[in-house]
């Protein structure tokens, strides 16, 4: 079907666009690059490429400060398969120096489950030696992780850019804390499930993320910060006795993030037709306000608390096209008008988050805090590199 429209369309023309609740709306944003600098180019262009990231990007975002102090926040998927130790030193001092973060990202084809696993391995190892992927409360390393070429657990049309129908089972044993690949609409992995924060679990066949569970806040009695009852305390610290990997396997699930998805009538093809919004920041799409509306609206969330809203962006950063946006005023724009219209204090506050961040406080959504969420920036998972 066009533009994947028959996996899609349906469910977000049944879903309504959940209203701005009472009081102040909490906007966790995070931008999730594909970053792919030796896309197109040799190690030399790469190198490049991170020095004009290096030179650039700081600058851009020093005077932009969201509700609680933080800058813009960018986290860099690197394709693992690609390592070179000189690239990744790079790209190590641009997080440095701009407050970014790194998980995984992964292209493969024809795969199994045990080379999916082995690379996964030897990709935390390769960055781990770079200190840059998290902790868990136990020590263990963990991992976010984008799916190259959209193919999460085999679920390409035709076959392609995959292979393991289980990969959710091996992120998960690996230590993959989320998977940060969807929405990949207009193309044909596109999930049913769309606006969405959500559990999935294998099933033997493709696509098992097509169904899932939804993540709600736990039924006990909710609290604000800094009020812990000690049943409260208790279970917390069970939680943080735990490593990803026995969390998963009790679970036998895997955390799916997703960003926004739908149709945004105030750009139209031909001055008729809808353009599909799945929030991808490009040299010819930028961020922009009716952009940020419509990602607003979409309204994803934990169930049971609709105070915080979470907007998961993606982007290609190694790419020039891209990078064209990204690295200069079209950016700051976008940035200029998000906090002037959603960082009032009143109606709004704005965070800037990096994806562990973001996960960390769906976690603490999930087991019930409220109040700022910026606190929670590091409920679970501690960053290896300083903020």
């Amino acid at each position: 079907m066009l533009k994947a429209l028959d996996l899609w369309l349906p469910a977000y023309l049944r879903r309504p666009h959940p209203a701005l609740p009472d009081g102040v709306t909490d906007i966790l944003l995070a931008v999730c690059d594909h970053f792919e600098p030796l896309h197109d180019t040799d190690k030399a262009g790469a190198l490049e490429r991170l020095r004009r990231w290096r030179r650039e990007f700081p600058p851009l975002i020093e005077n932009f400060r969201a509700a609680d102090g933080f800058r813009p926040r960018h986290t860099f998927f690197y394709p693992v398969e690609q390592y070179d130790p000189d690239i990744l030193a790079a790209l190590t001092d641009l997080c440095h120096a701009c407050g970014g973060e790194v998980e995984l990202h992964l292209h493969h084809d024809h795969d199994t489950p045990a080379g999916f696993r082995d690379k996964l391995e030897r990709g935390k190892a390769d960055l781990a030696r770079h200190g840059l992927l998290a902790r868990e409360a136990a020590g263990g390393i963990c991992y976010g992780f984008i799916h190259g070429n959209w193919a999460l657990c085999n679920s390409h049309p035709e076959g392609r850019g995959c292979g393991v129908n289980s990969e959710l089972t091996v992120l998960a044993e690996t230590g993959c804390y989320a998977d940060f690949t969807m929405p990949s609409a207009p193309h044909g992995t596109q999930t049913r499930i769309i606006n969405s924060l959500y559990y999935a679990q294998d099933t033997g066949n493709p696509k098992p993320h097509d169904t899932g569970k939804l993540v709600s806040v736990e039924r006990r009695s909710p609290t604000r910060l800094g009020e812990e009852p000690e049943t409260r305390r208790v279970e917390d610290r069970r939680s943080a006795t735990l490593n990803a990997y026995q969390l998963s396997t009790i679970n036998h699930q895997l955390l799916l993030v997703q960003g926004p998805l739908g149709l945004n009538w105030s750009r139209r093809k031909f001055g008729l037709l809808p353009r599909i919004e799945n929030g991808e920041i490009t040299g010819i799409n930028p961020p922009r306000a009716d952009r940020m509306k419509l990602w607003t609206r979409l309204g994803i969330q934990v169930q049971g608390q609709p105070n915080w809203r979470f907007i998961k962006l993606h982007t290609h950063g190694g790419n020039p096209r891209d990078m064209a946006t990204l690295l200069a005023a079209p950016m700051a724009r976008f940035w200029e008008h998000a906090l002037a219209e959603y960082n009032d204090g009143k109606k709004f506050r704005l965070h800037f988050v990096t994806a562990r961040e973001l996960v960390n406080v769906i976690h603490a959504a999930e087991a019930g805090h409220t109040g700022n969420p910026g606190a929670y920036r590091n409920h679970r998972y501690q960053s290896a590199l300083p903020s």
